[in-house]
């Protein structure tokens, strides 16, 4: 595929700014920005959503970023999402609380769905949809 160099230049301004921002490049993006015709709405996706327009502050945004990346395993992420939470005013106990209810919905997650089954195979009482 040959590449635009205009999505490359931006690319290139992109990275120079997470880079700037955290000191690194996260492996993510460096993979990505492979594909610049990718990479670009990808970034551009995830500024808008935590650090674009909206009700929620910026600490509350990165909290929820915390909780949502204990939930799904995300290693990586949920270490990122710390720094940016702290660095937006996020106390320590305030995320510790954050990766305990990711943790939790996780858990949670879990025995819905393997409950559920558990009791359509053993039981013939009705149950919630």
């Amino acid at each position: 595929m040959q590449e635009d160099p205009k999505e490359r230049e931006i690319t290139e301004k992109i990275l120079k700014a997470i880079e700037d921002q955290f000191g690194f490049i996260p492996v993510v993006n460096q993979v990505l920005s492979e594909r610049p015709d990718m990479f670009i709405p990808s970034a551009n996706l995830g500024k808008a959503v935590l650090e674009g327009k909206g009700e929620l502050d910026p600490k509350m945004r990165y909290l929820a970023a915390v909780s949502a990346a204990a939930a799904l395993g995300g290693q990586h992420c949920v270490r990122v999402q710390m720094h940016h939470a702290a660095q937006a005013g996020a106390t320590k106990d305030e995320i510790l609380e954050s990766i305990i209810i990711g943790s939790y919905m996780a858990m949670t997650k879990s025995q819905s769905y393997a409950l559920r089954e558990y009791a359509d195979m053993f039981r013939d009482e009705k149950r919630d949809p």
